[in-house]
């Protein structure tokens, strides 16, 4: 997997951001400008990313999925990332998360020339936007300023993380309370171009769908078989398969997940859902059969607004040592 063209991008997006102010609150492009001596914060990141990406392009998938479990539950505060008992870490929907590591030695990176500068939430921000570069997407000017959270409950990952069943209305719902419109929310979905799923998201639909003992009759009859070969009824082993079937771009940003729902070949109920739902479908159509570039467009903006839910800043939140601890 190469980069090249992306390290590019990154360059002029570091240039072009010294030419502009954009502020949101206390949010700001360009934040750690002049606040790590000689340091550039944000290449720190995408450097880390980069690296790790070129190892493991898995990384891509699990970079863009922390931000998402990280901002839907008490925004972006880094609280995902908080190790203990009854931490959001150990809710069942983010036992599969992956890119810790990536965080923490981005934050290793940076306490060692700034100390005591740089959030661990802004991190989790920048590094998923440094994904979502090197895997294809838009460059976007990623805002910065934010302090991490002292707060970490499994309770309220439980109660706040949308299902892989969640009915497309609810899921509109819960997106409308954080501030993110319905196209937000199927756009956002698109991050699952890149990402990977485990056989027990889905396998009710392969061969007990809504009890009823029988496949889903949604599933592409070429899809539910080559779905069933990787994960069989009574097997041990809970394997994985791309949520973006598309030959060849398995790691790449682009609508290939759009034109897939609508073609009948979603993996999870909710790509089914929204391709099928009238509130969602039409939106999903116009992504699917635009010439890509829409997506591209609109998922970055969406991940923008994402990225303002529930921040803290000022003394609201603090800076975190350890990205895993909260300061004591």
């Amino acid at each position: 997997m190469k980069f090249s063209s992306n390290s590019a991008a990154f360059t002029l997006g570091v240039i072009l951001m010294t030419l502009i102010s954009q502020c949101y609150g206390d949010l700001k492009v360009g934040y750690y400008a002049g606040k790590c001596g000689k340091h550039n914060v944000e290449e720190i990141v995408f450097d880390v990313v980069k690296a790790r990406a070129t190892k493991d392009p898995n990384t891509v998938g699990h970079l863009i999925r922390l931000q998402f479990h990280d901002c839907i539950v008490r925004g972006c505060d880094a609280s995902v990332l908080i190790e203990g008992k009854n931490t959001e870490k150990t809710a069942k929907p983010n036992l599969s998360l992956g890119g810790f590591e990536v965080i923490d030695t981005a934050k290793d990176v940076l306490e060692t020339v700034c100390p005591g500068v740089v959030s661990c939430s802004d991190i989790l921000i920048l590094a998923a936007r440094s994904a979502v570069s090197l895997s294809g997407g838009k460059w976007y000017y990623a805002e910065t300023g934010r302090r991490d959270g002292r707060v970490s409950s499994q309770k309220e990952a439980l109660a706040n993380l949308p299902s892989v069943k969640m009915p497309v209305q609810q899921a509109v719902h819960l997106f409308a309370s954080r501030g993110l419109t319905k196209e937000d929310f199927v756009v956002l979905l698109g991050g699952h171009t890149v990402g990977n799923v485990h056989c027990n998201n889905f396998q009710d639909r392969l061969y007990n769908f809504d009890n009823s003992g029988m496949s889903d009759r949604r599933i592409n009859p070429a899809l539910l078989s080559s779905l069933k070969n990787t994960c069989p009824r009574k097997s041990k082993i809970n394997k994985t398969t791309f949520l973006d079937q598309t030959p060849n771009s398995y790691y790449k940003m682009d609508n290939g997940y759009y034109k897939q729902i609508v073609a009948n070949r979603g993996i999870l109920e909710i790509d089914v859902n929204i391709a099928n739902s009238p509130l969602t479908n039409s939106i999903v159509k116009k992504l699917a059969y635009s010439d890509g570039s829409l997506f591209l467009d609109k998922f970055g903006q969406a991940m923008i607004k994402m990225g303002r839910i529930g921040v803290l800043t000022g003394n609201q939140g603090e800076i975190r040592r350890s990205c895993r601890a909260i300061n004591h």
